[in-house]
């Protein structure tokens, strides 16, 4: 039996940066209710306020919820408040180089983009996020950069060879995420493990960028059993096809009978 479902944020359970609708918000609020659920992002703690928590009832269901920002490098746990556990923070000197590397690919490959709406590379303390376009940039704008991935693509094997002691990985629509090495989801998922005593046979992920060089890619080289969606109305069904079986095993363990639907 799963106890532990474990979410991408954007693409998965919203679009880029923005926050999850009422279905969604409903069926994860109902899924807290029967099975533990984490959420692991390249956003950062204020965006998950903001993008996710805002939205979701303050109850004692919270309790179930494990948070994981910037693709796992911290990890904070609800005990009546949020609580940081732990924080994989980089120095100032692997920040810098950083930046300048992100700044040296962006050119390099002619990707730097002569309107930008914000930010375009943010220190998110255990993370260093580029977003080609800005932070703030808007959605269909974001959408239709790279639809393909062609573009980060280019990117990432660039700061592979620029800082190959980091650890690259693709992210939302237009976005970079660069984190110590060996510290990305894969290591979100085994803290969760030892945190939450929860086996990765026990856990499901559920995420839009489940391939090699997608910064859910290294949540399936953990060995956690995931499911790839293309975007948050898939999410909507794989959520509701997990809370039928999890109910009906819970159902048929306290009459003696279990559907095994989930225990395989």
């Amino acid at each position: 039996m799963k106890r532990l479902v474990v979410f991408d944020l954007d693409g998965t359970l919203a679009a880029s940066k923005s926050s999850p609708d009422a279905e969604m918000v409903s069926l994860i609020h109902d899924l807290l209710g029967i099975v533990r659920v984490a959420v692991i992002s390249g956003g950062d703690w204020s965006q998950f306020g903001a993008q996710l928590l805002s939205h979701l009832p303050a109850d004692q269901r919270l309790a179930n919820l494990s948070l994981l920002p910037t693709c796992g490098t911290q990890f904070f746990e609800y005990t009546g408040g949020w609580n940081r556990v732990y924080s994989e923070d980089l120095t100032v000197d692997e920040k810098e180089k950083i930046v300048s590397s992100l700044d040296k690919a962006l050119g390099l490959n002619g990707l730097k983009s002569p309107k930008v709406w914000g930010q375009v590379i943010e220190d998110r303390g255990s993370q260093v996020t580029m977003s080609a376009l800005g932070q703030e940039a808007p959605l269909e704008e974001k959408k239709h950069w790279d639809p393909d991935f062609s573009k980060r693509k280019m990117l990432k094997v660039t700061l592979d060879a620029l800082i190959p002691e980091f650890s690259v990985r693709m992210g939302g629509a237009t976005s970079i995420d660069v984190t110590k090495p060996g510290i990305d989801k894969a290591y979100g998922i085994k803290k969760l493990r030892d945190a939450l005593g929860v086996s990765l046979a026990e856990m499901i992920f559920i995420g839009d960028a489940l391939f090699p060089g997608g910064n859910d890619y290294p949540a399936q080289e953990a060995g956690v059993a995931c499911i790839p969606v293309r975007g948050p109305d898939e999410t909507k069904l794989v959520i509701k096809a997990i809370s039928a079986c999890l109910d009906g095993e819970q159902n048929g363990a306290s009459s003696g009978v279990g559907t095994g639907a989930w225990a395989r």
